[in-house]
């Protein structure tokens, strides 16, 4: 099973924002703030937030596996348009570029047994919102659904080549927070790709991968994405 691992610093962040965003909370119990934000037809905002990205992987042998043994935290930063379909429910659309890296490890080990994978893909998602009734100043509520994302950081030289365009469903839970002049909601949400992005030797051009590290590319058959986002959402 995958060992997570966050840098300390960005540990430290997350936890002093969380604690801060506890702290602000406090003072707002006792008063409904912006009592009509949801009654608008379209609003908009920004999110930023922290991901950590996976591999589901297929090898092509039995005797040999691979896995990302260890989950690196990147940086993600979106667009959010929100469209109010009723009082529950609400569509999305959040543009969302994301910066991370995979470190595929390979076992039993090989020499130089590990390969790093660099990806800043674009995602293009939609999503179906569902709120539950606002207590005070704030609102739980659950998400779902998916969409197409673009590697703007495929490395051909790489002797593991991901395909560029993935597609992906996604889901999570998150809770609106009502302030004086915005609205911040804390969302932590799984995506899970649906088509292998893995190019094998076979579909590269002769020369991308030197000899001595082709055993990379031909230990794997299939290789799929999937990503844990937390994100703070500013309406």
């Amino acid at each position: 099973m995958a060992k997570i691992r966050m840098q300390p610093k960005i540990y430290k962040s997350i936890t002093l924002l969380v604690f801060l965003i506890f702290c602000l909370s406090q003072p707002i119990r006792s008063q409904q703030n912006l009592p009509y934000a949801d009654d608008k037809l379209l609003h908009f905002g920004f999110s930023l937030g922290v991901n950590t990205m996976d591999f589901g992987v297929k090898t092509s042998s039995d005797s040999v596996g691979a896995r990302v043994s260890t989950l690196s935290p990147g940086f993600s930063v979106g667009i959010i348009s929100n469209l109010r379909l009723s009082r529950y429910f609400n569509f999305r659309f959040t543009p969302t570029l994301h910066f991370g890296q995979r470190q595929l490890n390979y076992f039993p080990k090989l020499k130089a047994d590990s390969v790093l994978i660099t990806s800043i893909p674009i995602s293009l998602p939609v999503y179906i919102k569902y709120s539950a009734e606002r207590k005070g100043n704030f609102r739980p509520y659950l998400i779902a659904g998916g969409g197409m994302s673009i590697d703007l950081a495929t490395n051909k030289e790489n002797p593991v080549l991901l395909r560029p365009v993935n597609l992906f469903a996604e889901f999570g839970v998150g809770c609106d927070i009502y302030f004086l002049f915005f609205k911040l909601a804390p969302e932590l949400k799984y995506s899970i790709g649906f088509n292998d992005i893995f190019v094998p030797l076979n579909e590269r051009e002769s020369g991308q991968v030197p000899t001595s590290k082709q055993r990379f590319s031909d230990s794997l058959s299939k290789l799929t994405s999937k990503m844990f986002t937390l994100t703070f959402n500013f309406e």
